[in-house]
């Protein structure tokens, strides 16, 4: 892990202006390993706002953090998991057209309401942990959310031949990546529990697979999509 790696990590998932980086196969795959550090150190700027905004109703505050959230990322998260949901429905079970609605910039009706109800139950779960003054999650789900790109990318094949994670992974070492993931969930398991961890990974698993099933493997969008799942099931685990 380097400064660049991790600049270039930071400039990619987030919206916050960076120190200029310049663009090579190896930093691309060294950036990788940022990216838990990433998804903390977004947890950290959340709980910081949280605190700032002490006193604020919750389901206010709630709602601010969101918007926080939501635009720290430039939604491309929740742009991934648009894009999946429309080739899942629309791909009617064939690979290659799921493939082609994937690169569709358009979101139908189905993108829409997923992205209305998975924005809806983060709100909710953000409200209940405010109210119990419970910053943990906070941390704990934008870390896993970006720890579960490294799985996925561990332990499924790449089918996007032209994508641009298709660098990232050209460069990437998988031994350092193994031992960041198992640093990453020991740090999340010290956070806020082993529930969770356990709830966030059988979504990991259903994704993977439904991935797997119709895909033969993950996409850039696949990996949207378990950012945004993933975070919205450790908020959920935790609220409820």
């Amino acid at each position: 892990m380097t400064v660049r790696a991790f600049w270039l990590a930071w400039q990619f998932l987030t919206r916050f202006p960076v120190p200029a980086v310049g663009f090579d196969g190896p930093t691309a795959g060294r950036s990788l390993l940022c990216y838990p550090l990433v998804g903390l150190l977004l947890g950290g700027l959340l709980s910081g706002l949280a605190a700032s905004l002490t006193g604020t109703p919750a389901y206010l505050l709630a709602g601010i953090l969101l918007t926080a959230w939501v635009l720290a990322t430039g939604a491309l998260h929740l742009d991934g998991l648009a894009d999946c949901a429309d080739a899942w429905v629309g791909g009617h079970g064939d690979r290659e057209r799921s493939l082609r609605i994937m690169k569709d910039p358009a979101a139908g009706p189905v993108a829409v309401c997923l992205l209305v109800l998975i924005l809806l139950l983060k709100w909710a779960a953000l409200t209940a942990l405010l109210e119990r003054h419970d910053p943990s999650p906070l941390w704990t789900a934008p870390l896993l959310g970006r720890t579960a790109i490294l799985l996925l990318m561990l332990t499924a094949e790449y089918v996007s031949p032209a994508g641009l994670a298709a660098t990232w992974l050209a460069h990437a070492d998988f031994r350092a990546m193994r031992w960041t993931v198992g640093a990453a969930l020991l740090l999340a398991l010290g956070l806020s529990g082993w529930l969770p961890l356990l709830a966030a990974g059988l979504v990991l698993w259903w994704l993977r697979r439904a991935a797997l099933a119709r895909l033969g493997g993950v996409t850039g969008d696949v990996y949207g999509a378990a950012v945004e799942l993933v975070e919205t099931t450790v908020l959920l685990a935790v609220a409820l």
